[in-house]
């Protein structure tokens, strides 16, 4: 992290994990008990290690050491972690609070938690004398907004007075807590985190712009004694009952920051606009004087020079500290992540190059993070990854893996998603979604941008595999009978040849279980000899391949569900098809990505179970539907997704991918009467043997995962269904899905 450290030159790859433990009305929420680090520590050290990181920021936090006051403290757990830490060769960067309000005998208003905390300091210098960088307190002014200013975290307050309180405090903390370990180590080092933001308006609300893009400094000039040099703060805390002692204090004891730690969002910069109509309610919102919205600048035409680069600058021309971006993420699909932290490590790259003094990019939420989409004030935790995936208990490497591999060797990134803008990008921003679709497929049929190739073209999974790679402005061609026979070598051949694909997915195959016992030769032609085929191909051309199966490939006897590793065991000609192309594919090409799924649904094709027993029950009809075989239904936009980023991530191997929940025939159907406020009393429950079904089924079907991803439980995806059937209708969709390339 310091000069001393740095034998190249371009940034240090630097990683940290999202490591909240925020206080609300509900009690406590700890992100790494939520990730499973705390019972995975070792090997998700080692995994960080591996790919390249020089110094990770992990988390020694004062709530979860002594959360009762004067309490004894286990170091144990900590100790490990910092030794296999440093074993791995990286350099800890400890934080001490994060997003916290402390133990439940402190507030961030607590006269005395500046004093609590510098205690706790000592006795975490003590134990660990060796360290050297820390990070006492994670973003003292962003925290101090949401608990002081807009009443999300504990305490719950919506004031000015508190806002400045808490900040004042929590910055008080941190140059007593500095003041307390370099007592013990000399030698210690402050890595000062906060969100690097700015704020643009129109023309009428520019004072109010201007307030904030003074207020978001406060922490880095009171830390740095230069309390004259923010005179309207000063201006503003002064009717807020703060005396000039208390900012004298900041002057009589200057902490400035080692390193600045610079966390950039794409949601760091604001918009302000009084046209209230032109924006949902949710952003409405204002000051004494006016009523304004305030929205993401990313998404609002505005001519100000914005961006990462830009703000950087400012940072630097203000203070003139080295510089790190402490927390490098986006919240997106897998490619736009890689474009994401591409972008960023190559605006430091040259950043560097103008002499700004940038230390390291951190990539940031390594293992993820849970709940943040609503700040993390509901016990409901959506997640979303990061550098690895954490959601089937393992961490799981995703693409971001591989790019910071390259950042730690070398200074350039190389990605196929890198060659097309993200969606930030302002030649995006502004079109309409189907014309930058258009031309992006346009232009990998052109040969500028390597496209997915999607088999199977008219299939209800193609169609969807079309329409998601569209609105996820991921390249693709869509091949169906038309454009090559799969079962015809030099076809295939030719085709890739042409396109030149980054990968090739296969959706097509033979699809009716009953018929398939009496037309066994061309359910294995299509199911088993025609993916053994493709895959064949793609292996000689080195082009990753998947294809899909099926949960009939299954005896049915485990009441408990199916996972990966257990052994196939078909009861009909559909099942066995499926579990010889599995075995096959491997054979001829090793690093296949095969996915078993099951009953899958959607909103964009009539042909599943949902839409038969919505369109029985919209007119009174009764639905029979069995009793006593149980599978694991599958919503068709969650499996894509899942999909896509799994083949991004180069994944390889055989994969289950369902949604969480083993339901039988008839209790799927009651519970989409139910969610879509349907008569139940219409869902008839009957035995398989009652139906006409000529194949034998497996009884129990259900798919669970123990290597891949955890998807979305059913409930949550029939409601989502029922959701974006509502805006399909409303929209009069078009029956021909996405834009897909005709071959020439």
């Amino acid at each position: 992290m310091t000069q001393g450290h740095r034998s190249t030159n371009f940034p240090e790859v630097c990683g940290g994990i999202e490591c909240t433990i925020n206080r609300t009305e509900q009690g406590y929420f700890d992100q790494l008990n939520f990730s499973g680090h705390y019972t995975r520590w070792e090997s998700d050290i080692e995994k960080f290690a591996s790919i390249g990181i020089k110094a990770l920021r992990y988390p020694v936090l004062w709530e979860r050491h002594q959360p009762q006051q004067n309490q004894a403290i286990d170091w144990r757990a900590s100790t490990a972690s910092l030794d296999k830490i440093r074993a791995c060769g990286m350099v800890p960067i400890v934080g001490l609070l994060h997003h916290g309000s402390g133990p439940s005998n402190t507030n961030l208003l607590d006269p005395d938690f500046p004093e609590k905390l510098a205690a706790y300091a000592t006795q975490v210098a003590e134990q660990f004398p060796w360290v050297e960088y820390y990070t006492p307190v994670n973003e003292p002014l962003t925290t101090a907004r949401f608990s002081g200013l807009y009443g999300l975290w504990f305490p719950h307050h919506k004031k000015d007075t508190s806002f400045v309180r808490m900040l004042l405090n929590q910055l008080k903390a941190v140059v007593l807590c500095m003041d307390a370990i370099r007592k013990v180590n000399p030698n210690a080092k402050q890595v000062q985190t906060e969100d690097l933001s700015k704020t643009y308006s129109t023309p009428l609300l520019r004072f109010q712009a201007d307030f904030e893009n003074e207020r978001r400094w406060l922490t880095f000039d009171l830390l740095s004694g230069k309390v004259d040099k923010n005179l309207k703060m000063v201006r503003y805390m002064h009717p807020l009952g703060i005396r000039d002692a208390d900012l004298q204090f900041f002057k009589r004891h200057p902490c400035p920051p080692d390193i600045m730690g610079l966390n950039y969002y794409l949601t760091s910069e604001r918009f302000l606009d009084e046209k209230l109509e032109n924006y949902p309610t949710h952003t409405h919102g204002g000051n004494e004087v006016q009523q304004y919205a305030d929205v993401e600048a990313v998404r609002v035409m505005h001519d100000e020079p914005w961006g990462l680069k830009v703000l950087l600058k400012e940072a630097w021309s203000r203070f003139k500290i080295p510089l790190a971006m402490t927390e490098c993420h986006l919240h997106c699909s897998r490619e736009e992540q890689v474009r994401w932290l591409a972008s960023c490590w190559k605006d430091l790259q040259e950043l560097r190059e103008e002499s700004v003094d940038i230390r390291a990019l951190t990539a940031w939420a390594l293992l993820g993070s849970y709940g943040w989409e609503k700040l993390l004030t509901s016990p409901e935790m959506k997640y979303e990854s990061g550098v690895f995936d954490v959601r089937s208990g393992e961490a799981r490497e995703t693409a971001l893996a591989g790019l910071l591999r390259m950042a730690a060797s070398s200074e350039t990134i190389q990605h196929q998603f890198c060659n097309v803008p993200g969606w930030w990008a302002k030649e995006n921003l502004f079109l309409p979604k189907a014309t930058v679709a258009t031309n992006h497929l346009l232009e990998s049929v052109a040969g500028n941008v390597k496209p997915l190739l999607i088999i199977g073209k008219n299939g209800t999974l193609a169609r969807a595999f079309a329409h998601i790679c569209t609105e996820r402005k991921i390249p693709h061609f869509c091949a169906g009978r038309k454009e090559v026979d799969i079962l015809n070598n030099h076809g295939f051949d030719q085709l890739l040849r042409k396109l030149q694909p980054w990968a090739v997915i296969n959706t097509a195959g033979y699809v009716d279980i009953d018929r398939a016992e009496n037309e066994t030769e061309e359910c294995v032609a299509l199911n088993t000899a025609a993916p053994v085929l493709l895959a064949r191909l793609c292996n000689t051309h080195g082009i990753p391949f998947m294809t899909f199966s099926t949960d009939q490939v299954f005896d049915g006897t485990n009441v408990n569900g199916y996972g990966e590793h257990d052994a196939p065991g078909p009861l009909n000609t559909y099942g066995k098809s499926k579990a010889d192309q599995e075995e096959q594919v491997l054979a001829v090409h090793a690093t296949a990505c095969i996915i078993r799924t099951s009953a899958f649904f959607g909103p964009w094709d009539n042909y599943n179970f949902v839409h038969h027993v919505i369109e029985s029950l919209k007119h009174g009809s009764m639905v029979e539907a069995v009793s006593d075989v149980y599978v694991s239904p599958t919503y068709v936009p969650d499996l894509v997704d899942a999909c896509l980023n799994m083949l991004i991530d180069g994944e390889a191997g055989l994969f289950h991918f369902a949604n969480q929940g083993i339901v039988s025939w008839a209790a799927f159907a009651r519970q989409i009467a139910r969610i879509g406020g349907y008569d139940t009393r219409l869902i008839k429950a009957i035995s398989s043997q009652q139906t006409a079904w000529v194949a034998k089924r497996p009884k129990y079907a259900g798919l669970v995962s123990k290597k891949g991803t955890r998807m979305p439980h059913l409930t949550d995806s029939l409601q989502r269904f029922f959701e974006e059937r509502a805006i399909l209708v409303s929209e009069a969709f078009p029956a021909e899905l996405g834009t897909l390339v005709e071959a020439e």
